[in-house]
């Protein structure tokens, strides 16, 4: 093969491109950057061939050794990126293949150079095993099968001295353990699936999730009314005549299993159905040897009989927290998403679970002041558009979440959205003091309502009712472990900033670090004003990294 035949194009960019097969590269380059100790740093190396070329090798020459990876940017289609009243902040809006997943590098296989399509390598550094301070290149290298070098390209990365502190928010993603049976065709809690949810537990710790849902009974969350999502309950339960008996074995393993996993909390699932606290959620027991479903969509949750369910189920379950020192890390819910006109009914169900659990903190996701300001809900996440009234009457602990419904203005991470869009949270999370971060879809691969399963490589929009990425930030690997997605290594960023901007506090002061962090901004950050561009961002972290070096 001649180069004379064809051309080789690469460009060192930023993780917070996105590289379009379909689209002149407009990115500028970046060639240099600075992180810290304990940090996962990310940059892509975008390629383009003048014609088809196979079975490229990358590779990479670094004295950073292990610590770099890379894998490539895959596409994914989006066939609803954006509701129609969307904001100007996106990539686009038009249907069509988009950045997402990074697939390992198949050594058989190599790289695949498509004519005059831009693609993208994700090159990361991992720098939590110890590296010494010092600034080091590191060269990708793309070959031809015969030998040819094509390109290469060196970044050069300076790594501080000093650490990133432990990440101090509470970071929930919800964790869909039946999405995962459904999708690898596996018995829920059989030996594999304990594998996979393990996995997958793995991946979602490594990137700053610290708060694990976990399914006492299956979560009644998206699920269409009088449906039912397949059975994932950690508790075994048995009817008798004389009431009801608890098994917690499952629970212990899986309290173990998320101890491997450096899981530190635990979400403990709603007690009461989404939208209402109306019902119960599904839960099945053993009568008389058979196993049924004894309450659901049928249960009215301020009936006697699952209010005398809960009153032998709760304290045993609060026993078996003490037993276990679990008092400072279990979270309880009662509702998801409740309106003011459920009011009533949720007042009803927390009143009634608080009887039990009042020791233990309370968090739902709401978007109305009223059930704060009533004592209803004694931690709410309000949604980011809804953030005011709670930021006016200074209410503590507080947390956020976002989810379908935040398009406009404030930060999130569909995939038609620029990736800075996804990391500003971080910088918003720091200067509002946010205790906590939620959000729905680590990994649901059903459609709306939990119908039916999806396969999340062709369906991005959980069958065109969300904008396409708001579902799951992971896709189903093909041995029962996760591919990560582009658009959660960026998030892990903006929670590696709020770590970094915590860490300077301590060095300089709230007030040093507030001038830095919004040098620039053209004016006060809030959820809804930010600075739009990445170039703003990268110099931002860049700021504040050096105000690091000279102060520690």
């Amino acid at each position: 093969m001649s180069t004379a035949d064809f051309t080789f194009a690469t460009r060192l960019l930023s993780s917070l491109e996105k590289v379009f097969a379909d689209e002149e590269l407009q990115a500028a380059p970046l060639s240099r950057a600075t992180a810290l100790q304990d940090e996962t740093f990310s940059y892509q190396v975008a390629y383009r061939a003048s014609k088809l070329i196979k079975h490229i090798e990358a590779r990479v020459e670094s004295p950073l050794g292990r610590s770099v990876t890379f894998r490539t940017v895959g596409l994914v289609p989006a066939e609803m990126p954006a509701y129609a009243d969307h904001d100007a902040h996106l990539l686009r809006s038009t249907p069509g293949l988009y950045p997402d997943p990074l697939f390992p590098v198949k050594e058989s296989e190599g790289l695949t150079g498509l004519p005059n399509q831009w693609r993208s390598i994700w090159v990361t550094v991992d720098l939590k095993s110890g590296v010494r301070p010092g600034t080091y290149p590191i060269t990708v290298i793309f070959e031809a099968k015969d030998g040819q070098e094509l390109a290469r390209e060196t970044f050069e990365l300076d790594v501080l001295a000093a650490a990133l502190p432990e990440q101090k928010l509470i970071h929930t993603e919800w964790f869909h353990t039946d999405c995962l049976a459904t999708y690898y065709g596996l018995d829920v809690f059989s030996e594999r699936h304990w594998e996979i949810v393990e996995q997958f537990a793995k991946s979602a710790v490594a990137h700053g999730i610290n708060m694990l849902l976990t399914p006492l009974f299956t979560p009644p969350l998206d699920t269409e009314v009088g449906g039912e999502r397949p059975t994932v309950q950690l508790v075994d339960v048995e009817k008798t005549e004389a009431g009801y008996k608890f098994g917690f074995g499952k629970l212990k393993r899986w309290v173990d299993m998320c101890d491997r996993c450096g899981v530190r909390y635990f979400e403990l699932s709603h007690l009461f159905t989404q939208w209402g606290a109306k019902h119960a959620p599904k839960i099945v027991a053993d009568v008389n040897g058979e196993t049924k479903r004894i309450f659901g969509w049928d249960t009215d949750s301020t009936g006697e009989e699952y209010k005398t369910f809960l009153a032998q189920f709760l304290p045993e379950l609060v026993g078996f927290i003490k037993e276990h020192g679990l008092e400072k890390r279990v979270y309880f819910h009662v509702s998801d998403e409740p309106r003011l006109d459920h009011i009533p009914w949720y007042e009803s169900a927390s009143n009634w679970l608080r009887k039990f659990t009042a020791e233990f903190p309370t968090i739902d996701a709401l978007s109305n002041y009223e059930f704060y300001e009533k004592g209803i809900v004694p931690t709410p996440i309000p949604a980011s558009n809804h953030m005011q009234p709670f930021l006016d009457n200074e209410v503590g602990n507080l947390w956020t979440y976002y989810c379908c419904s935040q398009y406009i203005d404030v930060a999130n991470r569909f995939i038609s959205m620029p990736s800075a869009r996804n990391r500003v949270l971080g910088l918003q999370l720091y200067k509002f003091k946010i205790a906590g971060f939620l959000h729905w879809g680590y990994n649901f691969w059903y459609a709306q309502y939990s119908r039916f399963p999806i396969d999340p490589y062709r369906c991005t929009d959980a069958n065109n009712a969300f904008p396409a990425g708001d579902p799951f930030v992971v896709y189903p690997g093909e041995d029962g472990t996760p591919v990560e997605s582009l658009r959660f290594e960026v998030f892990r960023e903006a929670l590696q900033d709020l770590r970094a901007l915590e860490l300077l506090e301590s060095l300089v002061g709230r007030e040093r670090t507030m001038e830095l962090l919004e040098e620039g901004a053209g004016a006060p950050i809030t959820f809804e004003e930010y600075p739009r561009d990445a170039a703003w961002l990268l110099a931002c972290r860049e700021r504040i990294n050096e105000e690091i070096r000279k102060h520690s």
